[in-house]
């Protein structure tokens, strides 16, 4: 996992692009110090003669199986032109900036109960009262990410709220967001940050650390949800790892959220390892458990199984999506992808490839780091790579009858040094595409190109397939063609999946800077309804 840099695409950086070298241990007393009151409450704002939002998005990819499919939403091509704004709920103070290139929201809503909860990129959390977009509490913490950063995000259940800064994780009571729980103790030196948005089930919390840079990577870990009391830890490296060593800074762990099995297990979508061209070559090596597929036992963290897409990988190709529970001709599987530009179906049961599809664009360098591996691979610089560092499959799929549906960036990257990780310059216009896939096969039942990079995560809802485009744009396509059949310009750039659900659209509008003219700004989550 890596994050881009302003030479590379001429503007901040974004969500997944080049890591930022920061000191990452925070006591709990300054924690605690940053959760009292800091800046202007946030503003809501309603819109006479929109319907009130209602419905539910209960888990962060809509439901336990990560499916993305919003099986109650009234909302289809029929009455797709009636959707208006209801409510905006605005950021101000220190949380309204954000992160250079991504902006103050990078997560989805959770919504319960009638109440959307939201975290933003300092770590804040928000209650909202689903209705009108009304504040109910706020749990400040106003520590941006010190990684990737983000997404963040928060889990939902029992009552309770969980959710993560870079250094803690945290339990908040749902209806009040006084703190159960807070834990400051349980990433070690060298285990990286937390970043990801959780899952919770069965009485267990799991979540992950990225970029850890100590012998183990990153971890993957679950806790007691009811005390935060950590229960099992899985390192996601193992092995020699000259490469990562010599440049140090990090490797494997996972920041979306991982999949909870009917069957006992939880399976994680792993990152890749940060090492340069010149040292996977010169030191090459697997680098478990990096761009993997890692099938856990839920009760125990012992490891089932693991699929590797990308061994020795040097283009920042993880393997990260949330996986998806699925079910391909009565044998269980699982869906999932990354920044390799591949959507893989595996057994559920032994993680053996069922099918594999490239999505995007490719320019023929899929197999570098196998060749690498077997020393069979010589680079010469300027060294082009199709999907790059910021390509491929980078925000969530959705699964619906029978199809698979992919929002894919198109963005080569040159690397003008052998010593240059993931690549340090942009060689393409940052464009992308929506596809969709047939579940049984993995063939291309549909592709349509989009001008801007696709964000808000692949989301079905009835005959419709929603997502957001980089520059603010909330888009729908037909289910059945690709075609494009609504389009509607948001009041910020977005950088965040959205949630549909009942009579709503909830779009996480994270003001990110989308080029050298636009600094971004005016981060918002809008809800629009229809009647």
């Amino acid at each position: 996992m890596s994050r881009l840099n302003t030479k590379l695409t001429g503007r901040a950086r974004l969500r997944a692009g080049l890591f930022i070298p920061v000191t990452l241990l925070v006591s709990i007393t300054m924690l605690l110090a940053a959760c009292s009151s800091g800046g202007p409450a946030p503003v809501s704002t309603a819109f006479p003669g929109a319907a009130a939002p209602a419905g539910s998005w209960p888990y962060p990819n809509g439901d336990i199986a990560n499916t993305r499919e919003a099986p109650d939403s009234a909302i289809s091509a029929s009455n797709l032109s009636s959707l208006r704004e209801a409510w905006a709920f605005k950021l101000t103070g220190t949380a309204a900036a954000g992160a250079p290139g991504v902006g103050s929201l990078t997560a989805p809503p959770v919504v319960q109960d009638g109440v959307v909860y939201l975290q933003d990129e300092d770590a804040n959390v928000y209650a909202l009262a689903l209705a009108t977009g009304k504040l109910k509490w706020e749990y400040q913490v106003n520590i941006p990410e010190k990684s990737g950063p983000g997404p963040d995000g928060v889990a939902v259940a029992d009552g309770t709220v969980y959710g993560d800064t870079s250094t803690t994780v945290f339990a908040l009571n749902a209806a009040t967001g006084k703190t159960i729980w807070v834990d400051s103790s349980l990433l070690n030196s060298g285990q990286g940050a937390f970043e990801i948005q959780p899952q919770v089930a069965d009485g267990r919390v799991y979540l992950a650390s990225a970029y850890g840079s100590g012998s183990g990577g990153g971890i993957l870990l679950a806790l007691q949800a009811a005390t935060g009391s950590l229960l099992w830890k899985f390192s996601t490296v193992i092995g020699a790892r000259q490469g990562v060593q010599a440049l140090g800074v990090g490797s494997g762990g996972a920041w979306e959220t991982p999949l909870v099995g009917s069957d006992g297990s939880v399976t994680f979508g792993t990152g890749n390892p940060y090492q340069t061209l010149a040292a996977a070559i010169a030191n090459p090596s697997r680098q478990l458990y990096t761009d993997s597929e890692v099938n856990l036992d839920a009760a125990t963290g012992k490891l089932r199984w693991y699929y590797q897409a990308v061994p020795d990988d040097f283009q920042d190709h993880d393997l990260q999506a949330s996986p998806i529970s699925a079910d391909i001709g009565g044998v269980p599987a699982i869906i999932t992808g990354g920044k390799m530009g591949y959507v893989y179906a595996l057994n559920a049961r032994s993680g053996a490839l069922l099918w594999k599809t490239p999505v995007g664009e490719h320019n023929g360098h899929d197999n570098d780091s196998v060749l690498a591996l077997s020393h069979e691979l010589t680079i010469k610089v300027p060294y082009t790579f199709l999907p790059g560092s910021l390509g491929g499959v980078l925000s969530n799929m959705a699964v619906a009858d029978g199809s698979v549906y992919v929002a894919t960036i198109d963005l080569a990257v040159t690397a003008t040094s052998l010593n240059s990780a993931d690549g340090n310059e942009a060689a393409s216009p940052e464009t992308g595409e929506v596809e969709a896939l047939s579940l049984a096969t993995g063939k291309v039942e549909w592709d349509t190109k989009l001008p801007s990079m696709p964000l808000g995560a692949a989301t079905v809802s009835n005959d419709l397939v929603f997502t957001t485009l980089y520059n603010g744009d909330l888009i729908a396509f037909n289910r059945a063609t690709g075609a494009i059949v609504y389009q509607h310009h948001l009041p910020a750039s977005a950088n965040a999946p959205i949630a549909v659900f009942g009579n709503t659209v909830l779009v996480p509008a994270g003001g990110p800077e989308v080029s050298k003219s636009d600094m971004g700004g005016n981060p918002q989550l809008v809800a629009y309804t229809i009647p």
